[in-house]
């Protein structure tokens, strides 16, 4: 990719390879957006995870769901208390829940919506999709907090 050309997920959320979940974005209003991640089988965590039957950890399914919230919040209104910089930062998950399971090679959909802004704090319900097929919700809470301060590589 060219400096010239803008990538709209690397731009909003601090996340990169191999720990970015979010492979485009579908949708985006203020308050709802639809991202999509390609589950491929490159990912070292599939060796592991159920070997021979591998499986999507459920953490990582609320990570990604997190990641496209984050997407979303780096694009919503700033507002006064909010330092600049700031990141969201998971707080607290409320729920979680998972009806299927998730294999390599599947493509999930994550619709996010921002349900509440209640000062730095960002109440959020994930519902992902795989198809017509529910997969699993997840409600959480991040706050807008100051960026970490960046480690010095060895």
């Amino acid at each position: 990719m060219g400096e010239s050309e803008r990538d709209p997920i690397r731009d909003a959320i601090p996340h990169r390879e191999p720990f970015l979940f979010v492979s485009r974005v579908v949708e985006q209003t203020t308050d709802r957006i639809v991202c999509e991640w390609d589950v491929t089988p490159e990912h070292e965590f599939f060796r592991g995870h159920y070997p021979g039957s591998p499986l999507l950890p459920g953490v990582l399914l609320c990570e990604s769901a997190i990641q496209a919230g984050a997407i979303l919040c780096a694009a919503g209104p700033v507002e006064d208390e909010v330092p600049a910089g700031a990141v969201p930062v998971l707080t607290r998950i409320r729920d979680a829940r998972f009806r299927k399971m998730v294999a390599p090679g599947d493509t999930l959909r994550f619709e996010v919506t921002l349900d509440e802004r209640v000062g730095p704090a960002r109440y959020m319900t994930a519902r992902v999709t795989r198809g017509t097929e529910k997969i699993g919700r997840v409600q959480y809470v991040v706050a807008i907090a100051a960026a970490p301060t960046p480690v010095a590589e060895a």
